[in-house]
This record gives structure tokens, C-alpha cells and sequence, in this order.
């Protein structure tokens, strides 16, 4: 796929085309309607992660959100003895419907994808979906810390990696991007040469931007960087890192960042608001003791999280 062929410019994604904008213009009680994101990825009924964690988040940016659960588990995977539903067999009827209803998305965001099946038909959902005003933002959740979550494998993080070149903006960690890449993971003392080369590497697959999460060039600071194919621009925005690693931090950070997106904020604002956001939730879970099992008390950082776009 050519990155440098498809205009969409993301703070401008006011500028719709003609049978979106008409959509845009339909007054309800005075309110043009709101923007609207699908969202597709697992749902756990205990726990913050997926979908439990998207459509609070992105609903709190003043945004539709639209689901599409691949899974639905009793818990995330961190409890023992969850249950697990497949979905996927739901994923084409669904959208046959939706493509009956003419109904149309302003973003589509997918999270874990836990099959080749589901990454097939995913791709024919953003094929049929995909118009030259709209935003593919991909986070391709396989891994972290230098190893693969139990049933992904190389060939799997291959595939992935094609299922990749639909995307507008991806958004991986190292371990997946080292996977995707066939490159050796480095956990620490990278330097910003071998950063700004996986991220070539990266918009070497298809995205028109790629940015790495998780970095640290210094001992006590973590941020993302990341990079626009279309004009050079950098991205780049660093924290103090907090203690502890918590499950679901990925989905906020990527719900986050995308609902900024959406709300027309540039990519160097979106990202900070979304490392803020994540930081910000992480310090509201320090004291909770339970948190590391269930996930970052998120919705105490929510309300500072929705002003930024009253």
C-alpha cells in the first residue's frame, strides 16, 4: 500500500466528503452530531482492558463509540480459570449489516486481534469501511517485555505485520515491533539512532505514522516517540516513569491518543495527552492494592481526562 496516496491530513478531519459532511450538517435539538470511532478488540467483563477500557474513554472525549467484541472472557487474563467466548463468527454478519444500514465511521480502531481468521476479516472490514476522510489506528497488542502472549507466535507477528500496512497510524511497543521487524529486541541502552531506524522500518510496512511506546532514553523517564511519513515531523514526549507495570495500560494509552486524534488535536498534542492520561491514572492507582491484579484506576484521572475537550 502507498502511505504517500492517501491524503488524509488527521486535525483536518473536519473536511468530510459530500454524503459525510451532509451527515454532519443533520441538526438534532440544535447539536451537530457527534464524531463517531469503531472499536474492535476483546471485552472482559472484570477487569481494565479492551473494550472494558475503550468505550468509557472514548465516550468520556465526547465521541460515539461503536464496539465490535471479538471475545468476550469473565476476566482479563491476568485472573486464572477465566472463561472465553469466540466472536468471530459474528465479525462478517455484523458487518454485512452495518454496510446495509450505510452506516460510516470517522475512525477505526482495533486492539487484540486473536487469530489469522479475525486479522482476515478485520482487513475486509476496513477495506469495505476505509474512505479517503477517515483514520485507521491500529495498536497491534502481541507482547511485550521481548516475548509474544501465549498463542502468538513468528508467523502470527508476520501476518500481523501485512495486516499493518492498513494502518494511518500504528502504534506498537518494541517487543511487537522487534517481531514485526525480525529485529533483536533491546530492552534498555538503545540509543535514538536504533529508535529512529525501527521507526523507518515500521513506516516501511505501510502507516503513514508509526510510533513506539514505552521508550526510555534516560534511567526515570518513559514516553513515546514516533514519526510522519507524509511531512518528517518528530514526535516525541517523555514523563517520569512511575513504579510498577499494570495490565491494560496499552488500551488506555491507545484510546487515549486516538480520541485526541479524532477531536482534532495534532499528533504531538494527542500522544502527550495520552501519556498524561495513562501517567495520571497510574498515580491514582498506587495505593489501591488490588490494582495490579484488575488493572489502573483510570476512571479517577477521567474527569481531568474529558475537560480537555468540554
Amino acid at each position: 500500500m502507498d502511505r504517500n496516496a492517501m491524503p488524509l491530513t488527521f486535525p483536518e478531519l473536519s473536511e468530510l466528503s459530500s454524503t459525510r459532511k451532509l451527515r454532519r450538517q443533520v441538526i438534532h435539538q440544535g447539536l451537530l452530531l457527534m464524531k463517531r470511532i469503531l472499536t474492535i478488540q476483546d471485552i472482559s467483563c472484570v477487569g481494565k482492558c479492551s473494550l472494558t477500557v475503550a468505550l468509557p474513554v472514548i465516550s468520556a472525549a465526547q465521541i460515539e463509540t461503536c464496539v465490535l467484541p471479538t471475545a468476550v472472557l469473565s476476566t482479563h487474563t491476568e485472573f486464572k480459570g477465566f472463561t472465553f467466548c469466540d466472536l468471530t463468527n459474528e465479525i462478517d454478519p455484523i458487518t454485512k449489516h452495518w454496510i446495509q444500514e450505510k452506516i460510516a465511521f470517522d475512525a477505526i480502531y482495533t486492539g487484540y486481534l486473536g487469530s489469522f481468521e479475525q486479522l482476515a476479516l478485520v482487513e475486509k472490514l476496513i477495506d469495505d469501511f476505509k474512505t479517503d476522510d477517515n483514520l485507521v489506528f491500529i495498536d497491534p497488542v502481541m507482547g511485550d517485555l521481548g516475548r509474544l502472549y501465549v498463542g502468538f507466535d513468528q508467523a502470527f507477528a508476520d501476518r500481523m505485520a501485512l495486516f499493518c500496512s492498513r494502518a494511518d497510524v500504528l502504534v506498537p511497543n518494541l517487543t511487537e515491533a522487534s517481531f514485526m521487524l525480525h529485529t533483536p529486541y533491546i530492552e534498555s541502552g538503545y540509543d535514538e539512532k536504533y529508535i529512529d531506524e525501527t521507526l523507518e522500518k515500521l513506516l516501511d510496512l505501510g502507516p503513514k505514522v508509526a510510533v513506539l511506546t514505552g521508550i526510555s532514553f534516560e534511567k526515570g523517564q518513559l514516553g513515546v516517540v514516533g514519526v510522519d511519513s507524509r511531512t518528517g515531523q518528530k514526535i516525541s514526549y517523555f514523563r517520569d516513569e512511575l513504579e510498577g507495570r499494570y495490565h491494560g495500560t496499552g488500551d488506555i494509552f491507545a484510546s487515549s491518543a486516538l480520541a485526541a486524534l479524532v477531536r482534532e488535536r495534532t499528533l504531538n498534542d494527542a500522544f502527550a495527552i495520552a501519556a498524561n492520561f495513562v501517567a495520571d491514572s497510574i498515580q491514582a492507582t498506587l495505593d489501591n492494592p488490588q490494582a495490579r491484579l484488575y488493572g489502573v484506576d483510570f476512571e479517577t484521572a477521567l474527569p481531568s481526562f474529558a475537560r480537555q475537550f468540554a
